[in-house]
C-alpha cells in the first residue's frame, strides 16, 4: 500500500488490510499515524501502524490479551532512524518507562525498510509534495506499461511550494502512462468555479489577518485548526509571541508533536517551544502514554483554573470536539478563530451548528466562521476571509499541473466532479478515463 500522507481518510482503512500487507510512507507520516493510534480510541478501524488479534469466543469476535503486533512499514524518504526513534516505533502505548510493564499490552515489532523503495519488484519512486500536513508525498510506480503517477493531495501556495514543483519537472521527464490526479477543489457538478475554487489564500495571510483580529482582544482565545496542520501551528504561535500569550495544545497534540520531531527536527513541540503549553483536563483516567507526557513536562501544564483566572494570556488550540473543555473553565467572552476548511457533509454541517451553539452559550464572539448552514465561508464579510489556507490546489491549478506533466491518460480520483477535467482539458491530448466508483480499468 502507498500511501500518500497522514490524513484519515488516506490511511484510515489500512486497517481492513491483513496484518503483513507492507505499508510505504514517508518516516513522518508513519510517525503521525503511530501517534495518533497511540493516543486514540482503541477501535478496530484505527489501526493503521499495530493490530489488535482477535479470535471467536462465544459467537463473537473478542480482543487477545497478547501483544499488539505491527505492520510492516518502509519509510521511503529515510535511510535510516535514530535509536530515539526506533525506541518510539517500537514502543507499546501502554509501555512506562521506569514501571514494571510486564502486565501491560506490549507490542511486537516488525522490521521496517528504508529508502529507496522498491515494492514487489517493481520500481518506486516518492516525491514531497506541499500539503496541509508535513510528510505527504506523490508516488510514481514502473510498470511494464510505463510509469503510473498518484498525486496524493497537493498544493504549491504552502511553504513546501518548492518540493511540488520539483515533483512536477521529474513527473514530467517520466512522460506517464496514467496519472491519478486529485481534484479536491474542483467545482461542484453544474456549478460555477468561485472563490473557494480558485483561489489560493497563503500562510502569510492567514497570520496577518488572524493577528490583526486576536490584537483586539483583551479576553480568552480559541483557535480552531487541523492538528496535524504545522504551518498553521506555527501561524499561532507566532501570533501568541507577537501578542503575549501562551499557546496551549492538548495532550494528544503535544505528544503528536514530538513524535514528529524524532523524524524531522524542525517541528516545533514542547522540547523546543517555551510559548507551548499543555491543557490538563480534568479526566479521572490518565492513559499511559499521557503519563509520559506529563512526567516529562509536567511544568508545562495549565489547568483549567489557571485559565479561567488569566484567560487573556492564552490561545487556546481547541477544535468542536473540545468544546466541553469550556464548561470546565467556565468564561464569558472572548474570540472563536475559525482557521480551518469548509463543511463539506450534513454531518460536518451539524457539527458547525453545534459549535455556534456552544459559542453563543458562553458568549464568545467568532471570525471565519459562517453564522448558518446557508452561509460558506466565502459569503462571510472581506474581513473574516482569508483565515484558512487550503491545503489542496485550486481547480486553475490543477488544470494547469496535468497540461503540464502531459500524461497520456489522466483518471481523477478525490472529487465529486471528474467531468470537469473531460471539459478543461478537450483542447490537449490528454485522454480523461473516467473510472465509476468500485470499477477497474485496464490499460
Amino acid at each position: 500500500v502507498l500511501v500518500s500522507h497522514a490524513h484519515v481518510d488516506h490511511t484510515g482503512y489500512i486497517s481492513f488490510l491483513r496484518e503483513d500487507t507492507p505499508v510505504y510512507a514517508s518516516a513522518l507520516t508513519a510517525f503521525i499515524a503511530k501517534a495518533m493510534q497511540d493516543s486514540g480510541m482503541a477501535d478496530f478501524e484505527k489501526e493503521v501502524c499495530y493490530i489488535s488479534r482477535r479470535a471467536k469466543e462465544e459467537g463473537y469476535l473478542k480482543t487477545q490479551r497478547e501483544s499488539y503486533r505491527q505492520r510492516p512499514f518502509c519509510f521511503a524518504d529515510t535511510a535510516a532512524l535514530s535509536a530515539e526513534a526506533e525506541e518510539f516505533w517500537a514502543r507499546s502505548p501502554n509501555h512506562i518507562p521506569g514501571a514494571d510493564n510486564r502486565r501491560r499490552k506490549g507490542l511486537q515489532p516488525a522490521p521496517f525498510a528504508t529508502a529507496p523503495p522498491r515494492a514487489r519488484g517493481l520500481p518506486v519512486r516518492f516525491f514531497p509534495v506541499d500539503h496541509s500536513v508535513r510528510g505527504a508525498g506523490a508516488w510514481a510506480v514502473e510498470t511494464s506499461a510505463g510509469w503510473v503517477v498518484y498525486t496524493g493531495d497537493l498544493r504549491w501556495h504552502g511553504s513546501a511550494a518548492e518540493e511540488t514543483k520539483r515533483f512536477i519537472h521529474e513527473v514530467a521527464s517520466l512522460r506517464p502512462r496514467l496519472l491519478l490526479c486529485e481534484g479536491t477543489r474542483i467545482p461542484k457538478e453544474g456549478t460555477e468555479a468561485g472563490a473557494l475554487e480558485l483561489e489560493n489564500h497563503t500562510e502569510r495571510e492567514v497570520l496577518d489577518r488572524a493577528l490583526r483580529r486576536v490584537q483586539t482582544e483583551s479576553g480568552l482565545v480559541i483557535a480552531d485548526f487541523g492538528p496535524r496542520n504545522i504551518e498553521r501551528l506555527e501561524t499561532f504561535l507566532k501570533i501568541a509571541d507577537q501578542t503575549g500569550r501562551q499557546l496551549v495544545v492538548l495532550s494528544k497534540d503535544a505528544y503528536l508533536l514530538e513524535a514528529m520531531r524524532l523524524v524531522s527536527p524542525a517541528v516545533p513541540a514542547l522540547s523546543s517551544e517555551e510559548r507551548m503549553l499543555v491543557y490538563q483536563d480534568l479526566r479521572y483516567k490518565i492513559e499511559p502514554w499521557e503519563q509520559n507526557l506529563r512526567s516529562l513536562y509536567g511544568q508545562r501544564l495549565v489547568s483549567p483554573r489557571q485559565v479561567h483566572d488569566s484567560a487573556g494570556d492564552y490561545i487556546l488550540c481547541f477544535s468542536f470536539w473540545d468544546s466541553k473543555n469550556l464548561i470546565d473553565i467556565d468564561v464569558r467572552g472572548g474570540l472563536y478563530v475559525y482557521s480551518s476548511s469548509e463543511a463539506y457533509s450534513e454531518e460536518q454541517e451539524q457539527d458547525f451548528r453545534r459549535l455556534r451553539e456552544w459559542r453563543a452559550h458562553f458568549e464568545i464572539g467568532s471570525v471565519g466562521l459562517p453564522h448558518d448552514r446557508h452561509q460558506s465561508i466565502a459569503e462571510l464579510p472581506e474581513e473574516e476571509q482569508g483565515l484558512h489556507a487550503s491545503g489542496h490546489a485550486s481547480a486553475n491549478d490543477i488544470m494547469e499541473f496535468v497540461r503540464e506533466i502531459g500524461p497520456r491518460t489522466v483518471v481523477p480520483v478525490h472529487t465529486e466532479n471528474p467531468g470537469y477535467f473531460v471539459e478543461h482539458l478537450r483542447d490537449t491530448d490528454v485522454e480523461v478515463r473516467v473510472v465509476e466508483y468500485g470499477g477497474s480499468w485496464a490499460f
